[in-house]
């Protein structure tokens, strides 16, 4: 299973390194400790993103990050759920308070090694794209 550390859980999260080290050692989510450091384990760390984003969307969790943003084109997260079927897969990415769903090919998400708490990049391609401000 994939680890990450404070800061690359931060940067999936889109808060600092110190609002996670905060979430850790309040026991928002379980952390493992390897040479004296904090690390998370992706499925951990998975969980935490979608609680995290079902929060912000109902109000409950104080959203850190950016409130004035335009969404970029590469939008680093973490996978939190593979559905496989005989030829085609669906893979949801958690990217810090964004859900993206793609469809793709059973053999890709195989090559690629996409499972639950591995690290990936969305890349979105539109030729419509919404820019909205809190």
């Amino acid at each position: 299973m994939q680890t990450y550390s404070i800061s690359e859980a931060a940067r999936l999260l889109g808060v600092s390194p110190d609002t996670t080290r905060r979430w850790a050692d309040a026991g928002r989510f379980p952390v493992l400790w390897e040479g004296g450091k904090r690390r998370i384990a992706g499925a951990h760390l998975a969980a935490f993103c979608v609680e995290l984003a079902r929060k912000n969307a109902e109000g409950d969790e104080a959203d850190e990050g950016p409130t004035r943003t335009s969404a970029r084109n590469a939008m680093p997260g973490i996978v939190t759920a593979v559905t496989l079927g005989d030829v085609t897969a669906q893979v949801e990415i958690q990217a810090g308070p964004h859900r993206i769903v793609s469809l793709l090919t059973r053999e890709a998400v195989e090559e690629l090694g996409l499972e639950v708490g591995v690290e990936a990049i969305a890349r979105v391609k539109s030729t419509s794209v919404h820019i909205d401000l809190d």
